[in-house]
């Protein structure tokens, strides 16, 4: 499930920033997902926390689950180091903002980002570790 080709690492006790859809795929109980962010030291950027709690119709189970999972998480706020990182990766990139902003996040923090959005793996100064979605 997980592509490493950027780097092969020992996944227990990692400090990861999770993307939104990661959050999306443990919400659909996906036991692999649930497995690799167990022990480890998770950060979620502010935008991946309006992603998740900004759904259209989000029934009141649905934003209570979200909400715990974010409280076990490290909450990033932006700040002007990474709103700087974010216009670089604007300029250099063409990427939509909040995808700009998690990835700025990541790198501000010096940890790779875990996502299942292939699109990420255009950063190429950033670490990315790409999740791939099992054929059926």
């Amino acid at each position: 499930m997980l592509s490493t080709s950027r780097k092969k690492r020992e996944m227990s006790g990692t400090k990861l920033l999770i993307d939104t859809n990661v959050f999306i795929r443990l919400f659909e109980g996906d036991d692999e997902v649930a497995a690799l962010l167990h022990n480890n030291h998770l950060f979620v950027s502010v935008i991946t926390e309006m992603e998740l709690l900004g759904f259209f119709e989000i029934s009141e189970d649905d934003k209570l689950f979200y909400q715990a999972v974010l409280n076990d998480c490290s909450l990033v706020e932006l700040n002007q180091s990474v709103k700087e990182r974010t216009i670089s990766l604007k300029q250099q990139y063409k990427v939509r903002l909040p995808d700009a902003i998690i990835a700025a996040t990541a790198d501000y923090l010096n940890i790779p980002l875990l996502t299942f959005d292939k699109g990420f793996s255009k950063f190429k100064d950033i670490d990315v570790l790409l999740l791939e979605i099992p054929r059926t």
